[in-house]
């Protein structure tokens, strides 16, 4: 049991970590990492799972902030919970080289789960792996084994994310599966950029998701017990996602500006630092300042939970043993392998697979209590679908896929630019990429859409012009695990083009390729085109 003035002490020290950094760099948000210190500390020593010598450990808790403006307070976490991430690190927050970036940015830094700089994707990633978690414990735990996807995906979301709609869609969808793998705090500071909440947002949170089929708690966020207790109950809770909405006052304890729009986005400032630093009993003279006895109590977490993971570390063995074929198979799909039969490969669409063909026949789809399956009924949720697939992939093990019309790319291309930026393995399905949905009118007539989706750096677009390229694509799109893969396909059937030489592996690899020639002098004319126009020009 951790006396009371220790853990005041912890908290305290985080405050003032984010805060030195936020002053240092002269730029980021210390507001958020002040207030929720106290719920952060009680999430990470006394529930949250994780071992800093291992940090990509398959059973850890997921912890995800997706209020990622308040980076400074994961950085302060990871620090003082033994990660690679250095006083160094927290002294060079926002600088050009860092690792520790204005937003946490996923592969910079060991325990950053996903980039979460635009507000509402972090939540909405979270969803994602909570699916993939509970996937992964069907596919693999056999005859008591339980030792995959047995974890719960924790995470900070603010205000601002849940005005987003992404969140809403995505909490829609987990309260739907049932999701009880998820508990969620909820930072009810009632303060953005522009002031209080109460100028554009006052809805009653907690009654929203408890009609999306979440568990909700209320709990003010500076009693570290009844944040404990609330936690608990979350976990307890096994058939839906848990909300604890948590009350907490931003840029705690800066005399001046503590509930304040100015603690949200700015420097607290030299003197109002030292004031609040005066206020809650720490050094004024020492900056980046961590006590020994916050040291030692987080030492002694990163022991516990070390054990956890040794435990878990003999049952896996056990489980190895016991399932030789399955745990092949997991390590192959860990390591991203193709299996010819790609079992690991799950998606669907929103609401459309009768029209993009996406439907798999011949496997049951996800459902509360079923995730066995293969087909993902996503609903009209476009946003909400590239977030969690991005979830899912970040997860691991899976290859996911989502499908839409083309159009509606303008519906998900958040989502999308962030799995180029996390080099994620993600594939879309993208029909009627034709001229043939005229009669729909302009709203569904994919005009502009291909130069979009090509402007996003990392991106690979393939438009197929008939089967044989649709097959290679495919293909490709499978083989590439570093980086997301758009398949722009047709509305109507095409007919195989008639080329001078047949396709090969070689030639579509290139992007181009000679499809027909005239003989004999040097064309005048040189008509280059993809997808359904290459039968046309050919």
């Amino acid at each position: 049991m951790l006396d009371t003035q220790t853990m005041t002490l912890a908290a305290n020290t985080i405050r003032m970590l984010a805060a030195d950094g936020v002053q240092k760099a002269n730029s980021g948000h210390p507001g958020m990492p002040m207030g929720m210190a106290d719920a952060a500390l009680v999430l990470w020593t006394k529930f949250l799972r994780f071992d800093p010598q291992d940090p990509d450990w398959p059973n850890r808790d997921r912890f995800v902030l997706s209020a990622g403006h308040g980076s400074m307070l994961l950085y302060s976490m990871l620090h003082l919970s033994g990660y690679d991430c250095t006083l160094d690190d927290l002294k060079s927050f926002r600088q050009w080289g860092s690792r520790t970036p204005g937003h946490p940015e996923h592969g910079h830094l060991p325990g950053v789960e996903t980039t979460t700089g635009p507000l509402g994707q972090g939540f909405a990633n979270g969803v994602g792996m909570a699916i993939a978690a509970k996937m992964t414990a069907a596919r693999y735990n056999r005859d008591g084994h339980d030792v995959l996807g047995t974890h719960f995906v924790y995470g900070i979301v603010s205000d601002g994310d849940l005005m987003e709609g992404v969140s809403a869609e995505a909490a829609s969808l987990a309260g739907h599966l049932g999701l009880g793998n998820i508990v969620y705090l909820y930072d009810s500071n009632r303060i953005t950029i522009e002031g209080s909440t109460d100028l554009a947002f006052s809805e009653d949170v907690a009654k929203r998701f408890d009609a999306y089929g979440w568990h909700t708690l209320t709990v003010d966020g500076h009693d570290r017990a009844a944040v404990e207790a609330a936690i608990a109950a979350g976990c307890a809770e096994t058939t839906r996602p848990t909300l604890i909405v948590t009350r907490t006052h931003i840029g705690f304890g800066a005399p001046k500006k503590q509930d304040s729009a100015e603690a949200h986005g700015a420097p607290l400032g030299k003197d109002e630092l030292k004031a609040t630093k005066r206020a809650l009993g720490m050094p004024e003279d020492k900056d980046f300042y961590v006590p020994d006895e916050v040291r030692q109590l987080f030492a002694a977490r990163v022991e516990e939970v070390k054990k956890e993971h040794q435990s878990w570390k003999a049952r896996f063995a056990v489980w190895q043993q016991s399932q030789p074929a399955l745990a092949r198979r997991y390590e192959a799909a860990r390591k991203g392998e193709i299996d010819q039969l790609l079992p690991e490969f799950v998606g669907g669409s929103a609401d459309l697979h009768p029209s993009t063909s996406t439907y798999m026949p011949a496997y049951p789809p996800i459902a509360s209590g079923k995730f066995e399956g293969r087909n993902f009924h996503f609903g009209i949720r476009e946003h909400g679908m590239g977030s969690v697939l991005n979830g899912m992939a970040l997860y691991g093990g899976l290859v996911p896929f989502g499908a839409t019309f083309f159009v509606f790319t303008d519906y998900m291309r958040p989502p999308i630019r962030l799995a180029s930026i996390m080099n994620l393995g993600v594939i879309y399905v993208f029909t009627h990429d034709s001229i043939f949905v005229g009669e729909d009118g302009p709203t569904h007539q994919p005009i502009e859409h291909l130069a979009a989706l090509r402007a996003i750096p990392g991106m690979v677009v393939i438009r197929p012009a008939d089967g044989p390229e649709t097959a290679m694509a495919w293909a490709a799109a499978l083989e590439r695990r570093q980086g997301p893969t758009a398949l722009i396909l047709t509305r109507q059937k095409l007919e195989p083009v008639e080329r001078a030489a047949p396709l090969t592996a070689e030639s579509f690899a290139s992007g181009a390729y000679v499809a027909t020639k005239e003989s004999g002098k040097a064309p005048d004319v040189v008509l280059v085109a993809t997808g359904s126009e290459v039968g046309v020009a050919a």
